[in-house]
């Protein structure tokens, strides 16, 4: 691409370079993530942010800019670029492009590049890699909306060199928060706390739809999040060759969250080969789309043989009424960040098994009897969790000796 259509588009996106400068006009809201992301600012490792569209990655690298700025490093020496529609430029091309501007790069001064949807580029991790052993005082900050190691080459290549972070939606803790709620006693804002629960499902934490409506946030999630990952990020980063067979997996998913898949079954029902289906709940949850909870077990090749539960990691507002406690329980997994679940031969199960320390979660949006606590009581006499529990919708409690805890008074403690 000519040269000067990228130094135009450099002046554009970097506003502070102006000596007229004097801040931006931020609406930043303060994410938990934030924190730890910043901390490795001093550190010259790379710092990698990834995490689906939409959720913000980009709002943290302008903020990382402007903490920057604040601190008084030189606004010249700070680039930020996206890829988004510059897939074909080289990384180091863009470093001696942009030392044009402001004479060439000094190797003994202090730089901050920001490069963002870096997955859009072939061969990223070596010309990264490359950019950070030339230039020892430059501090490097990407970001890719799909994780930036699904290749182990990319691995290899920067290994030792870099920090990554995923950015999620926002919890629903955050959610709460960036409404403008400010939650400080849990009884008297109860029905606070449930009506927010709603429109959070609806819109799945995405930063700017909080207040959308119901057709507007599921034309957002549908359109804008995941048809773009499949039919466009899938088929540039994964080499999808059909991604309408991609999207009819994960809409198998979508539209029942939390089932066992059997791999061998759903081939054979899609009429696709077992391998093609392997390779496209792979890419899917590389994508950050589904989300793989493992069957627990002590013994580690057990689990990985067992059958998996998958759950989107959106949330489709279509079944909020109609399937709510799958959903409720869809909500409670991705909150918890959850890895494991259990299953035995007898088809006792458990929702969610923590690790460190070994803790059984059980979902119950509705009444809990003590007959829904009977798989409970048998992992508990198994496997001696330290703890063991049911996350409700609204009930508090004690039933056959195991605690009743509403959902809200565990996340937002």
């Amino acid at each position: 691409m000519d040269k000067r259509i990228i130094q135009e588009y450099m002046k554009k996106a970097n506003p502070w370079w102006d000596e007229n400068f004097k801040t931006l006009n931020l609406d930043y809201k303060s994410r938990d993530v934030y924190k730890e992301i910043a901390r490795h600012l001093p550190i010259r490792l790379i710092i990698a942010l990834t995490g689906l569209r939409r959720v913000g990655k980009t709002t943290i690298m302008t903020r990382l800019i402007v903490q920057k700025i604040a601190e008084g490093f030189d606004k010249r020496h700070i680039l930020y670029f996206s890829f988004d529609e510059f897939s074909e430029e080289r990384i180091m091309d863009l470093l001696d492009i942009y030392g044009e501007i402001f004479g060439k790069l000094d190797r003994s001064a202090k730089y901050v590049i920001v490069l963002d949807e870096i997955q859009r580029v072939k061969n990223w991790s070596e010309q990264l890699k490359a950019a950070y052993d030339l230039y020892p005082n430059i501090k490097l900050i990407i970001s890719g909306s799909e994780s930036l190691f699904i290749r182990e080459k990319s691995r290899e290549s920067l290994a030792g060199r870099i920090f990554e972070f995923k950015v999620n939606p926002l919890t629903f803790k955050e959610f709460l928060s960036f409404k403008g709620a400010k939650i400080d006693n849990l009884f008297l804002q109860r029905e606070e706390i449930l009506k927010n629960l709603r429109q959070f499902l609806l819109t799945n934490g995405f930063p700017e739809i909080i207040d959308y409506n119901e057709d507007d946030a599921r034309k957002y999630i549908r359109e804008g999040i995941i048809d773009k990952v499949i039919y466009s990020d899938s088929v540039q980063v994964f080499e999808v060759k059909d991604p309408a067979l991609m999207k009819s997996i994960f809409d198998v998913i979508y539209n029942d969250p939390g089932q066992m898949i059997e791999i061998q079954g759903l081939a054979k029902e899609l009429g696709i080969s077992r391998r093609i289906l392997s390779n496209y709940l792979g890419y899917l949850e590389e994508a950050f789309l589904i989300k793989k909870l493992y069957n627990f077990s002590k013994n580690a090749r057990k689990t990985q043989r067992r059958l998996k539960r998958f759950y989107s990691t959106m949330i489709n507002p279509l079944l909020l009424d109609s399937s709510f406690p799958k959903l409720f329980e869809q909500f409670v997994a991705i909150q918890l960040n959850a890895e494991f679940f259990w299953r035995d031969v007898f088809k006792n199960e458990v929702d969610i098994v923590k690790i460190d320390p070994l803790t059984a979660i059980e979902v119950k949006a509705g009444e809990v009897r003590e007959k829904d606590l009977e798989s409970l009581k048998k992992f508990i006499s198994k496997f001696k969790p330290k703890d063991a529990f049911v996350l409700s919708y609204d009930l508090e409690k004690v039933v056959g000796g195991i605690k009743v805890i509403p959902f809200y008074k565990y996340l937002l403690k």
